[in-house]
């Protein structure tokens, strides 16, 4: 059933596409009226219904945001300015470090729903341990839960996995993959069925579908 959304999403794979072989400015600045009317603006009307979906699934309100496309390549090795993909996450409005948020992800080949917590440092990162230590049975069974009824797998944004478990865990602890990890988000691809349900519709069944892992985190962490 169709929503509109899939002009959108043909639209921005095939200019990601284009941009990925061509990310400079002077293939960009001409196209730039393209991008913004035919990708960021319905990116952004997209992004604001499904904050109003998410909110509703969770009984949690939630905020949306769409990334810029432009990168801050001040502290960079990789000097391409522009992002060939079309990224968005739904945050819960009043939020602390550890609050579960939602992303989005609309790159060449690629559609993906993802949520968990990431990028955890200093006290955030010492109650996910303790969550780790003390949940973690009940995190591993949600995660396979969601892997069964989506595909997904663990995301790889934000730091790499430390190499050893961290004090004062002992190295053998049954989640000591878990708690090598400063976050925990999983990714789940949209099915290849998606135009069936439209992109909102498609979108939220793979949101519902997250639920045990939102709420191993929401309501324990």
């Amino acid at each position: 059933m169709s929503d509109g959304f899939e002009t959108m999403v043909d639209t921005a794979q095939g200019f990601f596409a284009e941009l990925s072989a061509n990310n400079r400015k002077d293939w960009f600045e001409p196209r730039k009226t393209q991008y913004n009317d035919d990708i960021r603006k319905p990116g952004e009307l997209f992004a604001d219904l499904l904050a109003e979906d998410i909110s509703r699934l969770t009984g949690v309100s939630h905020t949306p945001k769409l990334f810029r496309i432009y990168r801050d390549v001040r502290f960079s090795k990789d000097k391409s300015p522009y992002k060939p993909w079309l990224h968005m996450l739904w945050r819960p409005a009043d939020a602390d470090d550890l609050a579960p948020i939602w992303f989005f992800s609309c790159a060449p080949g690629e559609l993906l729903l993802g949520m968990g917590v990431v990028s955890l440092k200093g006290a955030a990162l010492t109650r996910y341990r303790v969550w780790v230590d003390t949940w973690g049975d009940l995190a591993a069974e949600a995660m396979a839960e969601v892997t069964a009824a989506t595909g997904a797998g663990l995301s790889t944004f934000g730091a790499p996995p430390l190499q050893r478990v961290p004090k004062p865990y002992p190295p053998d602890h049954p989640h000591a993959e878990l708690l090598k990890r400063k976050g925990l988000a999983m990714m789940a691809p949209l099915p290849d069925t998606w135009r069936d349900r439209g992109l909102v519709g498609a979108t939220n069944d793979r949101a519902k579908a997250m639920m045990p892992l939102w709420h191993a985190f929401h309501d324990h962490l």
